[in-house]
């Protein structure tokens, strides 16, 4: 067991104490991570909420004033907080089941819940891991429906689907400033609105709903000297392994993989200083996007002659920003086998969700069943690699060493 050196598995970016410290002595004007991601994508608005759950709420709130239709389409394969905020919104979900191969629609499943519904209000793009879907056929079945596509991005932020970034495809999209998803404030989200007749209305929804609460800000930003400290290696076994280990100990592997969340989740607005350390940070984007695609260009090169494990990979038209690499294997138990070989090693190797979406006990009486047999299919054979800039490159080989062994 490494204690004294766990990577994180995401290439979350790291904060230095002294900047906070710094930062924390300062006046800062309001709006200037906001200003950050609309020049970035080139968006009507951006606006920096609590979480990227609550932006999530706030555009779905935002497109109750735009239309009477009442059902968002997911990917059976995504974050367990992506219902609770559709639930919370009082709209009706329905789950599509993806590719076997990649976290894209399954195409034909799309079509055929859209041909059968004609509620339709939104679809929702998920580009889990850094990787683009294609937009294009996503485009297609939305506008034959009238209904809006909005773009997960969370884990997202600097990719790009045909030259344009990710976030600036959708009529609306967000992102996730959460800790570990690369640019963080511990806790954040920004909610983009891409034409100008809706930013107006984002803006109005966004006055009514987020409240301040000078407490619960107070406490993040706690958390946030707390992150900097903590984010790592020597250091990130505390916070992130030992609560993993106490939640095992207790047979509960949801809140182990930090999958469980409470449907009544804050809304509240961020305090300026916390938006000052993003702003701060925004500038190194497209560098720490390189580095972490340079990571994944080695696992990628070493994977290739390893049977029974193939990669999921960015499609031809995108450049995906690969917060983490995922690998598919041929079979579970091959893919339980890896897991328990790193179980103890410290190097970051994790899973992106542990079930379909439909599959989460929790959630049971908020998503109607659905027939989902390529995500559970992702969510038994996947594993992920981590990017972060912690890793050392023999740390790279030294992991696809023992993917080969096993």
């Amino acid at each position: 067991m490494s204690i004294l050196r766990e990577i994180p598995p995401t290439a979350g970016w790291p904060l230095t104490i002294k900047s906070l410290i710094f930062s924390s002595f300062k006046k800062h004007p309001a709006g200037l991570l906001e200003e950050d991601f609309k020049n970035y994508l080139g968006a009507s608005s951006a606006l920096l909420t609590y979480s990227g759950t609550a932006a999530f709420y706030l555009i779905l709130e935002t497109l109750k004033k735009l239309s009477g239709k009442k059902t968002v389409i997911i990917p059976a394969f995504i974050c367990p907080l992506i219902p609770l905020a559709i639930k919370r919104a009082g709209l009706n979900i329905k789950a599509c089941d993806t590719n076997a191969f990649n976290f894209d629609f399954d195409i034909n499943k799309l079509k055929s819940i859209c041909k059968e519904d004609h509620d339709i209000l939104a679809i929702l793009a998920g580009h889990i891991g850094g990787l683009p879907i294609d937009l294009d056929a996503l485009r297609e079945i939305a506008q034959a429906k009238d209904a809006f596509i909005i773009e997960d991005c969370a884990q997202s932020l600097g990719a790009q689907y045909r030259g344009k970034k990710t976030g600036s495809w959708g009529e609306f999209s967000f992102f996730s400033l959460c800790r570990g998803k690369g640019l963080s404030i511990y806790e954040g989200g920004i909610a983009v609105a891409n034409r100008p007749e809706h930013a107006r209305i984002l803006k109005e929804t966004f006055e009514e709903i987020m409240n301040r609460d000078g407490r619960s800000e107070c406490l993040k930003i706690a958390e946030l000297f707390a992150y900097g400290i903590f984010y790592r290696p020597g250091l990130f076994w505390f916070a992130f392994r030992l609560p993993q280990i106490f939640w095992r100990i207790r047979n509960d592997p949801i809140r182990a993989m930090g999958e469980y969340f409470d449907p009544d989740f804050p809304v509240h607005r961020v305090s300026t200083f916390r938006e000052y350390i993003g702003h701060l940070n925004f500038p190194y984007l497209n560098e720490r996007i390189n580095e972490q695609r340079k990571k994944a260009g080695i696992y990628l090169k070493g994977l290739t002659d390893i049977p029974g494990v193939k990669p999921i990979t960015e499609l031809p038209q995108t450049k995906a920003s690969y917060p983490y690499l995922t690998l598919i294997f041929n079979d579970r138990q091959k893919r339980d086998l890896a897991l328990q070989a790193f179980s103890n090693s410290g190097l970051g190797i994790s899973r992106v969700y542990l079930h379909a979406i439909t599959d989460y006990a929790y959630l049971k009486n908020i998503i109607p069943a659905a027939d989902c047999p390529n995500s559970r299919l992702l969510a038994e054979r996947t594993m992920t690699l981590s990017t972060s800039g912690f890793l050392k490159e023999t740390d790279l080989k030294n992991i696809i060493n023992k993917l080969k062994e096993i």
